[in-house]
């Protein structure tokens, strides 16, 4: 399945990252909260507005904006 912008996802799908395409300090800062290839994220919900988007990895909820689920590329399940 082609990989797709984890902003993209709806709430409660699932899927695997495939790749962070941030460079520099964004892209440091995300792969320390834990979203690196290789791990499962789930979708729980959306701020009305759809910024910001909550996530489930690794056992924990964790919010981002939008601008920065951008980075993140997702193969669903």
């Amino acid at each position: 399945m082609q990989p797709i912008n984890m902003r993209r996802m709806k709430k409660h799908q699932s899927g695997t990252i495939t790749a962070i395409t941030a460079d520099g300090e964004l892209g440091r800062r995300i792969r320390d909260m834990g979203l690196i290839p290789g791990a499962h994220v789930k979708i729980q919900g959306r701020a009305p507005l759809y910024d910001p988007v909550a996530l489930r990895v690794m056992g924990f909820t964790l919010t981002l904006r939008n601008s920065e689920a951008d980075f993140i590329e997702v193969e669903v399940d």
